[in-house]
């Protein structure tokens, strides 16, 4: 038997992480009253149950309840209950965002302080993320990048060390990235811009790519890069990092930048235990601006 106890910050993807779970095969419900939580966990236990594995999402909207989920967790210890939480936290900036977009009211917020009723949730649910088996912050995940990280958990087992990354390439001149954790300037590298039939391409072309990646010094780079991500990433996990998002910089984000985030990303993708998604930010950006 397998119970998943799915809570997290409002906005930050619960409700679509359960419906994704019961496509998955998972019984779910959603709001059980918290007093409830180890009765409802023993029924799963009977040797006559149908049912092998059920997610029970729990949130700020059990209200004054939701104080009581600690004892009802040490309950379920103590009667032997095996259970995993998964956390969905989110950065406020963008939590408040998805609140204005949705035109929806925090539940303790008041009317019109989203920033204030994240801000009290946050207080509120601080010590079940310090549970947390699973930490998922989805601020920059896309829904289908959510669904391969929990089939990743839920569905193949494979081992998860609660850090999803992001890799990200941009052009300096259009500013860096505001939140980027860490920030690396590929500037040295060979330049396919000035070289004829490259220049248009970019850093997603195998012309480009080749280019870029074949010299001493790229190849030095890529190696050095890499050593220090398995350094630091462990070291990340260890600090309670959840969400990394790594900056490779160029002049304009189209050649250098994107050939060093894909050969990264590349990388990250072996590292089956990490959460990992690439994002090219500028690499339009000269097209739009000579079209105008």
């Amino acid at each position: 038997m397998r119970f998943v106890i799915v809570t997290g910050m409002s906005g930050a993807g619960k409700s679509t992480a359960l419906k994704m779970l019961e496509d998955m095969g998972y019984f779910c419900v959603d709001n059980l009253p918290v007093p409830l939580m180890p009765k409802f966990a023993e029924m799963l236990m009977l040797p006559d149950a149908e049912i092998s594995q059920a997610a029970l999402g729990v949130d700020i909207r059990n209200g004054q309840a939701l104080d009581g989920i600690e004892e009802q967790l040490s309950h379920m210890d103590a009667q032997g209950i095996r259970y995993e939480i998964l956390f969905l936290d989110a950065r406020d900036n963008v939590l408040v965002k998805r609140y204005k977009e949705t035109r929806r009211q925090h539940p303790l917020g008041g009317i019109g302080r989203v920033d204030i009723g994240i801000a009290k949730e946050r207080e509120r649910i601080a010590f079940l993320k310090m549970q947390a088996t699973y930490i998922l912050d989805t601020s920059k995940m896309l829904t289908r990048e959510l669904k391969q990280a929990l089939e990743k958990i839920f569905v193949e087992g494979k081992e998860f060390k609660n850090l999803y990354i992001s890799v990200m390439s941009f052009g300096f001149k259009y500013g860096i990235p505001q939140d980027a954790d860490l920030v690396f300037d590929v500037r040295f590298l060979p330049n396919p811009y000035y070289i004829e039939g490259l220049k248009e391409k970019t850093g997603n072309d195998r012309e480009v790519q080749e280019y870029v990646m074949d010299n001493d010094r790229a190849q030095a780079f890529v190696e050095k890069l890499m050593g220090l991500m398995d350094f630091l990433l462990p070291n990340y996990i260890l600090e309670g990092k959840n969400q990394l998002v790594i900056g490779i910089g160029c002049t304009g984000g189209k050649h250098r930048s994107v050939t060093l985030a894909n050969v990264m990303y590349q990388y990250m993708q072996k590292k089956e235990h990490y959460g990992v998604r690439i994002e090219h930010r500028d690499i339009e950006k000269d097209a739009i601006v000579k079209a105008h």
